[in-house]
């Protein structure tokens, strides 16, 4: 309460002065101003109220003049209008232009303060709900999809395009490339955005059951259907629906998605009424769907019905630029969330990112971003502190034969600690137990691989300095 701000308008002292130890004693942080001049000077010099009491007539500048500017300037300011009796019909109109209420003279000032309260508890839930909007707008605006790299500004460009139109689209990639990003994206940034975004994995529900939670069912339409069913296109009337795995559909299922697209009706199982639904549909799929087609797993029809935009997403690995802002972007989310101190990556760590295929792609970079920042108790993450599923910090190895610094070829071993070890071994022979030079090649620091000796109790054929004199 002592966060709301009032500003009172009113040309006679004495109401004036009520009004104000009135709200003052309510615990309500009050100005006064005696015109409505000076509310529009106030207005107009940058201050912000939750609620302005302004007096309907005033000479000059008269109560709709200051409700117009306070709207003008701040519309989420709420206003309340003091009128006569004989002016209650311009009051009603001030309402129709965004006033909030009115009360009539001669009031007591309980009155007012309930009118005050509810006209404050209304501006609060509208401030909130306009937070919790921006919130969601800032979660899935495109600035907010990391990347940019040429791979991915394609893409946005497409996506972005795609926003203002009605148009299927159809977005293929990988597991783990963020397909269900993008297409949230294409949701909340087009004209369906205050309606639903409904999520389906068409490949998490048995075939038996597809129809019936895309499209419903009536009651006793098979066994177990104990009473009528809305489904998911019902729900997401007016929105978007975002049909991911799209490939993993039973033919019968294809038949009545094809029916949607085709005439924008569904039919719930065991019903014989058609039901008119709007809405767009996205759909999604890591496989081949020409492929899949040619093999006769999914309807050449349907392809052709939701292949009208596609929107190719590219592997981690084809992108790899864009993985120094992902990492800072996961750093930052999960220092958060876990609570922690603030981390950074070692320049060996980067590097062993940065080297690294990403077969899980975004998904399995965010996993192991999450994993370090939530095991780690250094505030630098060591690249010995990745658990990436090749030798920690991409070493290299090099041929014994081979003068040149090719990479040295190991033998498959059966576990990574086998692995690491042996490189550093094969590295320290090849280099006669330089430690300078091992650490360079295998792009670790020369405190790591002391460390991993030490662990491994690797012992050198000779006995030589660290500079690699006898």
């Amino acid at each position: 309460m002592e966060n709301n701000k009032i500003l009172v308008v009113e040309d006679q002292d004495a109401m004036r002065e009520s009004l104000l130890i009135a709200f003052r004693d309510e615990g309500y942080h009050v100005e006064c101003v005696s015109s409505g001049e000076g509310a529009v000077k106030k207005l107009s010099d940058g201050n912000v109220y939750d609620l302005v009491i302004t007096d309907l007539k005033m000479k000059k500048v008269n109560g709709l003049e200051v409700l117009k500017t306070v709207k003008t300037l701040n519309p989420a300011t709420e206003v309340i209008l003091i009128t006569a009796y004989g002016t209650i019909s311009t009051a009603v109109q001030a309402i129709r232009d965004g006033a909030y209420d009115y009360v009539t003279k001669p009031f007591r000032y309980q009155e007012m303060l309930k009118v005050a309260k509810n006209a404050l508890e209304k501006k609060e839930l509208k401030d909130r709900l306009k937070y919790l909007e921006g919130e969601v707008k800032d979660k899935y605006k495109f600035e907010g999809i990391i990347g940019n790299s040429g791979a991915m500004m394609d893409v946005l460009k497409i996506a972005s395009n795609v926003c203002r139109t009605e148009s299927t689209v159809l977005i293929t990639g990988e597991s783990g490339t963020g397909k269900e990003l993008i297409a949230r994206a294409i949701h909340y940034n087009g004209h369906r955005s205050g309606h639903p975004f409904v999520v389906i994995n068409c490949g998490a529900l048995p075939e038996n059951l597809q129809e019936s939670e895309l499209f419903g069912h009536v009651k006793g339409s098979f066994t177990g259907a104990v009473k009528d069913k809305i489904g998911l296109f019902q729900h997401a009337h007016k929105g978007t629906i975002f049909l991911d795995e799209i490939g993993e559909t039973s033919a019968s299922t294809q038949v009545k998605l094809l029916r949607f697209l085709q005439d924008g009706e569904i039919r719930q199982v065991g019903g014989n009424k058609s039901i008119h639904v709007d809405v767009r549909i996205i759909a999604a799929t890591n496989e081949n769907l020409e492929r899949a087609v040619d093999m006769g797993r999914f309807r050449k029809d349907l392809f052709y019905r939701i292949n009208v935009i596609r929107i190719q997403l590219p592997q981690l690995k084809e992108r790899k630029e864009d993985i120094p802002l992902l990492v800072g972007y996961f750093l930052d989310l999960y220092i958060n969330k876990l609570k922690k101190e603030k981390k950074g990556f070692s320049r060996e760590a980067m590097d062993a990112l940065l080297n690294y295929e990403w077969p899980g792609n975004i998904r399995e970079l965010q996993n192991i971003v999450e994993r370090a920042v939530a095991l780690s108790k250094n505030q630098i993450i060591g690249v010995e502190e990745l658990p990436l599923p090749v030798p920690a910090g991409g070493f290299v190895m090099h041929d014994k034969n081979s003068v040149a610094e090719e990479p040295i070829k190991s033998s498959i071993v059966e576990t990574l600690a086998e692995q690491e070890k042996n490189a550093i071994v094969e590295a320290m022979n090849k280099y006669g137990g330089n430690q300078t030079k091992v650490s360079q090649i295998l792009g670790i620091s020369t405190t790591t691989l002391w460390r991993k000796i030490k662990k491994y109790k690797i012992k050198p054929q000779h006995e030589i300095s660290d500079n690699g004199m006898k």
